[in-house]
C-alpha cells in the first residue's frame, strides 16, 4: 500500500470518527462561520452540514446565548486557552430537545461544552472548536439527588404531628432572629402557646383525638402567619412563635386574634363536640434579654400567668418591680 492509499485510509476513518462519534463537534472560523457539523448535531439540531456551510452559527440559532457565547469564544481566540461550560453554570448551548427515555423527565438536553482553539501549521489561530457532550443523565440524576437531599433536610426540621418546626431546629431560628436583633436592633416578639385542659381531651376522648387537636391548632397558627414569621412545636401540646419585626403592641394584636379564632372553633370528633381553647404568653426582646433562653423564659411566665388568670387569655410579659 503505498502512502498516500495509507494516508486516504487514515483520512477515511478520521472522517467516520467525526460523524459517528457520540459528542457534538463543530468547527468555526474566526468569523464564526461553521465549517464543522458532525453527525451527532445533524441528528439533533435536525439540519445537514451542506445546509449549515459556511453560515454564520450565530445568524442560523437564534436560541443561542449570543452575547454570552460570542465573548466566551472571543476570549479562547484571544487568550489562546481552552475554555469548559458546564451544565451547571448554564443547562444548554444549543437547545435540543432531550430524547433519552420516559423517566428523564428533562425537556432539553444537558451539555457541558468545551471550547478549543485550533492553529495553522504556522501555529496561528485560525479556527475555534466546539465539543458538545451531551450529560442529562448526570444533569438529572444529580438534581434528584439534590432534591432527595432538601427533603431529607426539611423532614429533619419538620415535627412530622404538627407539620410546624420541630424543637431543635424552631430553636435555630430563634436564636438566629435573637442575634439578629442585637445587631439591628429591630422589635422582635415572642409568643409561646398552650392548649388548655389538653389532658382532659386525652383522657375523654383518647390520644387520637388529643393528636387531630394538636392539628387543628397547627393548621390555624399557620394560617395565620406572616411570611417572615415562623412557628414551632415546643413541646407536647406548647407552641412557640417568633414574630420578627414586631412590637408587644402588635404581638398582642396578632396573638389575640389567634386566640379568638381558636376559641370559635368548634372541633368534631366521633359525633362529639369539643371546644378548644388556649392561652398565650407574650415578650419583646429588651435590653433585660441577655441570652434567648431569657427570652423563652420571659415568655413562659407570662404564659403560666395566662393559665393562673383563668386561661384563654393573652398576657404580656411584665418585669418585676423592684422593691
Amino acid at each position: 500500500m503505498t502512502n498516500n492509499a495509507k494516508v486516504n485510509d487514515q483520512w477515511h476513518w478520521l472522517v467516520d470518527m467525526v460523524q459517528t462519534i457520540e459528542v457534538g463537534l463543530v468547527v468555526l472560523d474566526k468569523d464564526f462561520n461553521i465549517q464543522l457539523w458532525n453527525g451527532f448535531m445533524e441528528n439533533h439540531s435536525g439540519i445537514t452540514f451542506d445546509t449549515l456551510h459556511n453560515k454564520n452559527l450565530f445568524e442560523q440559532f437564534d436560541s443561542l446565548p449570543k452575547v454570552w457565547l460570542r465573548q466566551k469564544m472571543e476570549s479562547v481566540l484571544l487568550l489562546k486557552n481552552r475554555s469548559f461550560i458546564s451544565w451547571e453554570q448554564r443547562p444548554f448551548v444549543f437547545q435540543f430537545k432531550n430524547y433519552r427515555p420516559i423517566s428523564c423527565r428533562a425537556d432539553f438536553m444537558y451539555q457541558n461544552v468545551t471550547l478549543l482553539p485550533l492553529t495553522s501549521h504556522a501555529g496561528d489561530i485560525t479556527h475555534i472548536s466546539m465539543i458538545v457532550y451531551d450529560v442529562t443523565d448526570v444533569a438529572m440524576n444529580r438534581q434528584q439527588l439534590k432534591t432527595a437531599n432538601d427533603n431529607l433536610e426539611r423532614l429533619s426540621q419538620i415535627d412530622d404531628l404538627s407539620q410546624l418546626y420541630n424543637r431543635r431546629h424552631w430553636q435555630i431560628c430563634m436564636q438566629k432572629e435573637f442575634d439578629r436583633h442585637h445587631r439591628y436592633g429591630h422589635p422582635t416578639s415572642l409568643v409561646m402557646l398552650d392548649i388548655d385542659y389538653f389532658k382532659n381531651i386525652n383522657d375523654n376522648y383518647g390520644h387520637y383525638a388529643g393528636d387531630k387537636v394538636i392539628q387543628t391548632i397547627s393548621h390555624t397558627i399557620s394560617q395565620s402567619l406572616r411570611g417572615t414569621d415562623f412557628a414551632g412545636r415546643y413541646g407536647g401540646e406548647e407552641f412557640a412563635i417568633v414574630l420578627p419585626e414586631t412590637s408587644i403592641k402588635n404581638a398582642l394584636f396578632l396573638a389575640e386574634r389567634l386566640r379568638q379564632k381558636i376559641a370559635q372553633t368548634t372541633f368534631i370528633f366521633s359525633g362529639s363536640a369539643i371546644q378548644i381553647t388556649i392561652s398565650i404568653g407574650l415578650c419583646e426582646i429588651n435590653i433585660n434579654s441577655q441570652s434567648s433562653e431569657q427570652w423563652i423564659e420571659n415568655a413562659d411566665i407570662a404564659l403560666y400567668e395566662a393559665k393562673r388568670k383563668g386561661r384563654n387569655c393573652c398576657i404580656q410579659y411584665q418585669r418585676p418591680k423592684a422593691n
